[in-house]
């Protein structure tokens, strides 16, 4: 009896085995890379594929003259090869002409007037006038022009867009001019991202 309760006192006295609780350890989600900004996918862009702007005769020739326009920059090359571009330029464009009347009227009078008194008392009075007159009407055709285009990536997000209007210029006509308008944008605002991205790594690198 004495062996069997010091056995109990023993078992009593022996540590408790401690059960340390592990922390759960929490699934991270992946990470996913974000687009590049847009000004960015923009800067990256070097060959450019131009979508038909329609069937009519006028979007084809404002189409041919923005393609012409994007070669003569030198900043881009323009493929048909729809796969191998950066971005494809989508748009529309449409001429206008219109009629507008012009008159013109000029006239110019000149008189001389006169009178006196003989010896005898009495006198004479004479007046003369002479008048020209002159005018003119004349009719001319204004063209107007007017192109939307927007930049598109192969994700479809628009990169850049912009729309254009031209009565003509000096030496061109209005299609052309507007064309012109649609290239000279886009590469001034390519120009100041060009430049704002320069001046941010540059502040970058003195940090």
């Amino acid at each position: 009896m004495i062996c069997s309760t010091l056995l109990v006192l023993a078992l009593l006295q022996q540590p408790q085995a401690t059960v340390t609780d592990q922390p759960a350890t929490a699934t991270q989600p992946a990470q996913t890379q974000s687009d590049d900004d847009v000004s960015v996918r923009l800067l990256r862009i070097r060959r450019i594929y131009v979508e038909s702007f329609g069937d009519d005769p006028v979007a084809k020739q404002v189409q041919a003259m923005v393609v012409a326009s994007l070669t003569d920059s030198k900043k881009f090359i323009v493929t048909e090869n729809k796969e191998r571009a950066d971005a494809i330029l989508k748009g529309s464009g449409v001429e206008k002409t219109s009629q507008e009347f012009r008159s013109y009227k000029d006239s110019t009078s000149a008189g001389v007037a006169g009178g006196g008194i003989d010896s005898f008392g009495s006198g004479a009075f004479g007046a003369a006038g002479a008048g020209i007159s002159d005018s003119s009407t004349s009719t001319e055709t204004i063209n107007d022009a007017r192109v939307s285009v927007r930049l598109v990536d192969h994700e479809g997000d628009v990169l850049w867009a912009t729309t254009q209007e031209s009565k003509g210029a000096k030496y061109k006509g209005a299609t052309a001019d507007v064309a012109d308008k649609v290239v000279k944008e886009l590469l001034r605002d390519v120009a100041k991202l060009a430049k704002a991205s320069s001046g941010t790594a540059t502040a970058t690198k003195q940090n």
